[in-house]
């Protein structure tokens, strides 16, 4: 890696600093952009500046103390682990204001500069590098509630503009670009990140439109490109040129309001507690921290606030006009309730404008999104597919298992939820032996667990969070393919959200290749024969298989030697009453051709199959009314072993005869389920909210051994 320096000697802060004893970083630990004559660029061997000394391998990252001994070796991380701890929550705004002022109280007159926030740490290997572009402040710390998390999976380095500092927009834009040519050149496979808030969104874009050769992936939230269409900003800009000097304080106070949702800033660190419990805690976290929420005047002296405004406006206009010539991925995220530009309606004009840009829309969140509860950025990047370490995404080589916050933060993992579902899981020994949990299926992959479909796919969330929980893997399901094709301004209220929760937790498109794909890596996967026609059948059709007359999935399970694992799943009938099936809503003319304009343009995946299963695969959904909860209750057979078998994938009549028992044991896990079910004691809604509300969560069903 290599190393910018300008000529002057340069006194980080020392929340930049591991510590005094031993500093260790995984990339650039500070970049002071000076002029090009003055600058040099120092190889990736040992880099010496005031605060310490670094050396950074592909595989290692070395430690050394002052006076330049080694002192130890930590290895780069292979990868993460599902569940592994982002560390949401555990800084906030406050962390954001005392790094803001320890910039500005320890200030050297220098230029603009990069650095690496320590709570990033060491990312994962081949992490691709992010580059934070700030907002309006200019300080470089407005990650700080997703340091930890982005500094998993990205090489981290954030862009410092001093307050005294007046670099013309031009040469904040070449700093970039110098820092963009070296990651380009070091790693010319590599797509390059840029993090760009509110300003940062537009210098980002200017960037981008200046260099359309280059890998790069936007991520803008709240850009500022929409300044010409802002209700506030114009007479901000007229007011700041105008305002005498002694009410500069209470101007910058009171713009202060305008900046983000102060709640929602306060809600980061906030515990999972009752209702009452937590909006005293709110309240009262919020009137705390009140003079810290009003440290811009701090922050942005007189002549600074000025400065910046007219930077804001000619880094929107430069940005706007060259919007054409921006070819990176671009992913805007956008906030409803934004009360300094119109960032929503900024989203979806350049969602028109650009050539591949896709939009996320939080509601509540204010203009600092980036400070606020409600926004995950590693998350959203996730389910928009678009992380990837190399030129094209990889959906299961770039794919990144779920946090710790992702899994409790999921609507699936809400106490009522749960409550209301009731999922018990049950599985077989390799004796026979039937045990609640799921002891019985194998902890070594790879595993292909099959079984039936219910109405809408109820079933399937649960599933996947308890695989979670319990066995600690990501389990992935083998998805219709037009989940993930929804348009993402026509639908974003009543798919997005499902679907993005769908692949942020493994979902992967159903083919042949991906099923691959996961076998050759020792995966979990989920997989359903009979997709879309069982999951929106008809009425009177409930717990009825329909599968393929071949053996779609079998032939690939024996070929990679896969465990395949038969289950059942019942509860359906409890849980929702179908209204109108589809072939009711094809006799309505209204419905009808709301139907037909719905699938205009898409394949019917299995269109070629006979019988039922090739006439409906497209997503058609039925019309149901929900009932009193009853529960949702899921068996798994006995697992069956390929491994070993693969000389008998010609033997047409061995592989006739597997499937069959597949699905025999399918349908025999599901009698189980209807018949023993009578005998759970909370099957009930009433009875598991009363066994809750004095036991707790591990509410008791029916003894298998019974």
């Amino acid at each position: 890696m290599a190393l910018t320096v300008g000529s002057s000697i340069i006194s980080l802060s020392p929340l930049s600093a591991l510590n005094e004893k031993s500093r260790l970083f995984s990339r650039i630990l500070v970049r002071c952009a000076g002029s090009a004559d003055n600058s040099v660029i120092v190889p990736s061997e040992l880099v010496k500046v005031k605060v310490g000394s670094t050396s950074r391998k592909d595989s290692v990252v070395a430690s050394y103390n002052n006076v330049g001994k080694k002192e130890n070796i930590q290895s780069v991380p292979k990868g993460l682990e599902p569940l592994w701890d982002d560390g949401y929550g555990t800084q906030t705004m406050k962390d954001y204001t005392k790094v803001s002022m320890n910039f500005v109280n320890n200030s050297d007159g220098g230029p603009p500069r990069w650095f690496c926030p320590v709570m990033c740490g060491i990312p994962v290997k081949d992490s691709p590098p992010l580059l934070y572009l700030p907002g309006f402040d200019g300080t470089g710390a407005g990650l700080a509630v997703h340091e930890k998390a982005l500094g998993k999976v990205f090489h981290v380095q954030c862009f410092h503009i001093p307050s005294w500092d007046r670099t013309p927009l031009e040469g904040l834009i070449r700093i970039v670009e110098e820092t963009i040519m070296i990651e380009h050149t070091l790693s010319p496979n590599r797509p390059i990140y840029l993090l760009g808030d509110s300003f940062g969104g537009a210098l980002a874009l200017a960037v981008a439109a200046r260099n359309p050769t280059i890998d790069l992936v936007l991520i803008l939230a709240n850009p500022g490109t929409s300044y010409e269409r802002s209700q506030y900003m114009h007479p901000v800009h007229g007011l700041v040129r105008a305002l005498p000097d002694e009410y500069y304080v209470i101007f910058r106070i009171v713009m202060s309001c305008f900046l983000g949702n102060y709640f929602r800033m306060e809600m980061v660190e906030m515990d999972d507690v009752d209702p009452w419990t937590y909006n005293l805690q709110l309240i009262a976290k919020l009137l705390a921290d009140v003079p810290i929420h009003f440290l811009l005047a701090e922050i942005l002296p007189d002549d600074t606030l000025k400065w910046r405004t007219a930077l804001v406006k000619s880094a929107a206009a430069y940005a706007n006009s060259r919007l054409h010539a921006v070819t990176a991925q671009v992913l805007v995220l956008a906030s409803g309730k934004d009360w300094l530009v119109p960032s929503k309606s900024e989203a979806q004009r350049l969602s028109r404008l650009l050539k591949n840009c896709t939009i996320r829309v939080f509601d509540e969140n204010g203009h600092s999104i980036l400070m606020e509860s409600g926004v995950n950025v590693l998350s959203t990047i996730k389910t928009t597919h678009m992380y990837r370490r190399t030129s094209r995404h990889d959906i299961l080589n770039d794919f990144l298992p779920p946090n710790i916050t992702e899994f409790k933060q999921s609507p699936m993992e809400t106490w009522w939820y749960r409550l209301v579902m009731g999922a018990t899981m049950f599985s077989t020994m390799e004796d026979g032996e039937i045990v609640r949990g799921l002891s019985g299926i194998p902890d070594e992959g790879p595993v292909l667990l099959v079984g039936n479909h219910m109405l809408w796919g109820f079933e399937t969330l649960p599933f996947v969070l308890e695989f979670l929980r319990e066995k600690k893997v990501v389990l992935h399901v083998l998805t219709h393919p037009e989940t993930f094709a929804f348009n993402v301004v026509k639908d974003e209220h009543y798919m997005i959200p499902s679907t993005d929760i769908l692949k942020l937790f493994g979902a992967i498109p159903a083919s042949a290749r991906n099923l691959t794909k996961l076998s050759t890596t020792k995966s979990f996967a989920l997989f359903y024969p009979g997709g879309a026609r069982e999951a929106f059948h008809r009425k009177g059709e409930t717990y009825k298989l329909f599968w393929p007359d071949k053996q779609e999935f079998v032939r690939m399970a024996v070929m990679l030697g896969a465990t395949i694992v038969p289950f059942g799943v019942v509860g359906q009938d409890d849980i929702a009453e179908l209204i109108f099936d589809h072939d009711e809503m094809k006799r309505i003319p209204f419905v009808n051709h709301l139907v037909t304009k719905m699938h205009q343009g898409k394949t019917n995946v299995r269109k070629d199959m006979d019988g039922e299963i090739g006439k409906q695969q497209n997503l058609n959904f039925p019309i149901f009314l929900p009932k009193l909860p009853g529960r949702l209750y899921y068996m798994f057979g006995k697992p069956i072993k390929t491994k070993g078998k693969a000389y008998m994938l010609n033997d047409e009549k061995y592989l006739q005869e597997l499937y069959q028992q597949i699905k025999c044991d399918v349908e025999n896990n599901m009698a189980y389920l209807l018949k023993k079910r009578e005998e759970d004691p909370c099957r009930g809604l009433v009875e598991r909210f009363l066994w809750l509300k004095i036991y707790g969560y591990d509410i008791p069903s029916f003894d298998p051994l019974a």
